[in-house]
């Protein structure tokens, strides 16, 4: 197949979506002009709307939230708590109050691993990760089992078929931590049925979502996770900006993980009162303009329509795919199915890195490395892959 087969535009993607004009990325007139970016599964290009509701915060709305009470920090605290709601009704959370604003995906996870596992984990306890679970996924486990004697048993998944559970649900097991799709092979995991299961055993359950908001209709009270953490940079928000989904009494038996202003409701010598959920978890200013754009994010991808979305960057994804695997000594890592967003090969003989700055050099972004995820690599024998990662403005 020539290079020129390969540019052919697709004729089968039906109901496409045509987005790009939304993404002023995609039409700078600097060096990033004719770039084809296929790294979204790091960070999504944010549209405008996005952009425009941060730069409108900046320029006209910008106060302390819970700090005030003239009438601009009154909007400034209103606007925040929309934009929870906003945020929280896009996952189904019951209730706003059980979504809480981190800095990250990786900050909600360590809120976990830190202000609820670690004062209930004791040696002798089970912490469950999967071998595909991202760094973020894996680090926090592990500290938090190193501190209390507890023992990080890792679900040893490499494979495309799910492996055989029974062995999570042991009395001893006290968390299960695992991705709903993972960032290498773009596979879903079962996370309704695992969770479900855990829950009839009173295990707790952690749903890393980062590579699945955005992209799936996700339900958090139908998947039955005790845990769900996300970012807003992977669902075309703003970076620096996550969340943090529980359950009610989940919440109300973590201990926060940041002290400081905002989270705390008296403060006193021997002992102070911490705010009402989810403040107690967000200390310091909030991160107002942030919260924005995550809550633009959400309503840009609502007038999408999450399964227009899903089916589009779908499409997409398996088209390349397909084109790809059709050339020589190109290997995929994994079967691409309908609802993936991206996928992970290799080019025998050439190293990854190798393969990815040649693409560059024609104008392609793709990821080359481990993508954080070294007990996978080293699972598939690998030390390293190249991934392509699409989006809503991919073609």
């Amino acid at each position: 197949m020539s290079f020129e087969q390969l540019a052919r535009p697709p004729h089968n993607l039906h109901q496409a979506l045509d987005v790009r004009a939304d993404f002023p990325f995609l039409g700078s007139c600097n060096d990033v002009a004719n770039i084809h970016y296929l790294d979204s599964a790091a960070t999504t290009q944010m549209p405008c709307a996005v952009i425009d509701s941060i730069t409108a915060c900046y320029q006209h709305q910008l106060a302390p939230v819970h700090r005030g009470i003239y009438p601009l920090a009154e909007q400034a605290t209103a606007s925040y708590s929309f934009a929870r709601e906003t945020v929280a009704s896009f996952i189904a959370s019951p209730t706003p109050e059980q979504l809480v604003f981190s800095r990250s995906c990786t900050e909600s996870i360590n809120m976990v691993a830190q202000g609820w596992a670690g004062p209930r984990l004791a040696p002798g306890d089970w912490v469950w990760v999967t071998a595909r679970e991202h760094h973020s996924n894996y680090l926090p486990w592990q500290r938090v089992c190193e501190q209390t004697g507890a023992e990080l048993r890792v679900l040893d998944w490499a494979d495309q078929e799910f492996p055989d559970t029974r062995e999570l649900f042991d009395a001893r097991s006290k968390l299960i931590a695992l991705s709903h799709v993972s960032n290498v092979l773009g596979t879903e995991s079962p996370v309704q049925a695992i969770c479900s299961e855990a829950s009839h055993h009173g295990i707790a359950t952690l749903v890393d979502g980062a590579q699945a908001v955005g992209h799936l209709g996700v339900d958090v009270a139908k998947i039955d996770c005790d845990f769900y953490a996300f970012s807003a940079h992977k669902m075309y928000g703003p970076v620096g900006i996550g969340a943090l989904y529980a359950k009610s009494d989940r919440l109300q038996e973590m201990d926060p993980l940041l002290l400081g202003g905002g989270m705390v409701d008296s403060v006193a010598n021997p002992r102070s009162q911490w705010a009402d959920v989810p403040q107690r978890f967000e200390a310091g200013s909030p991160n107002y303009p942030a919260a924005m754009g995550f809550a633009a994010a959400v309503q840009y991808l609502e007038g999408l329509e999450l399964r227009r979305v899903q089916q589009h960057v779908g499409e997409v994804c398996g088209l390349a795919a397909e084109h790809l695997g059709d050339l020589p000594r190109v290997r995929l890592l994994a079967p691409v199915r309908s609802s993936a967003t991206l996928f992970s090969f290799v080019v025998d003989g050439v190293h990854p890195h190798d393969v990815a700055q040649v693409a560059a050099d024609f104008g392609v972004a793709i990821r080359a490395g481990h993508h954080c995820c070294q007990p996978l690599m080293q699972r598939l024998e690998l030390s390293s892959c190249c991934r392509a990662s699409f989006g809503v403005y991919s073609t």
